[in-house]
């Protein structure tokens, strides 16, 4: 938070992220309200069983981004969730529903401070069939990404520099598509 920026965002370490893309999502939110927007990796709200005081628990739905596709909070927003969030607190709050980080976000902003997330298309992971994205659509996507899924390799469709077996998740080939100036693009 001291760092005064307007935005915070978790993408994994193994995307790509498209910045171009990813500043035009941010700058049609205004930055007066609350967002959490990413995509969710489910067609439903995840169920969880909070636990409460004395091991009892409570049954709570909500919707998270996967952190493998990325998602972006809004300082307000980043602001209010500081007593789930900060320091210690996260892993307090994770303990509490017994789900990974990404899931622990969407608690706090849909159950904590009763704010929906916006669902977005634009941000990919390898948890869903990345041969439907477009090659002509790729300047718009925010971040894409790659992975085994149902035991193949599951990467974007596209044409480009790069061969498969030199560019298996198909990030180089992406950036020489967005970026052909970069000196190491052909």
């Amino acid at each position: 938070m001291a760092s005064n920026k307007r935005w915070f965002c978790h993408v994994d370490d193994d995307n790509y992220v498209n910045p171009e893309a990813l500043l035009a999502l941010l700058s049609t939110f205004s930055l007066e309200g609350d967002v959490y927007v990413g995509k969710p990796s489910l067609d439903k709200p995840i169920t969880a069983h909070e636990l409460l005081e004395g091991n009892a628990t409570r049954k709570v739905q909500f919707w998270f981004a996967t952190g493998g596709a990325g998602f972006c909070l809004n300082q307000r927003l980043a602001e209010k969730m500081s007593p789930w969030a900060s320091g210690s607190h996260f892993e307090r709050t994770s303990e509490k529903i017994r789900l990974p980080d990404d899931c622990t976000v969407g608690f706090i902003v849909e159950k904590r401070l009763g704010i929906s997330m916006v669902h977005c298309p634009l941000f990919h992971s390898h948890l869903e069939n990345l041969q439907l994205i477009s090659q002509r659509s790729i300047p718009h996507q925010v971040t894409l990404s790659y992975g085994m899924l149902d035991d193949k390799m599951n990467s974007i469709k596209v044409k480009g520099s790069f061969s498969e077996e030199e560019d298996p998740s198909r990030f180089r080939t992406v950036h020489c598509l967005l970026y052909p100036l970069t000196s190491w693009c052909p």
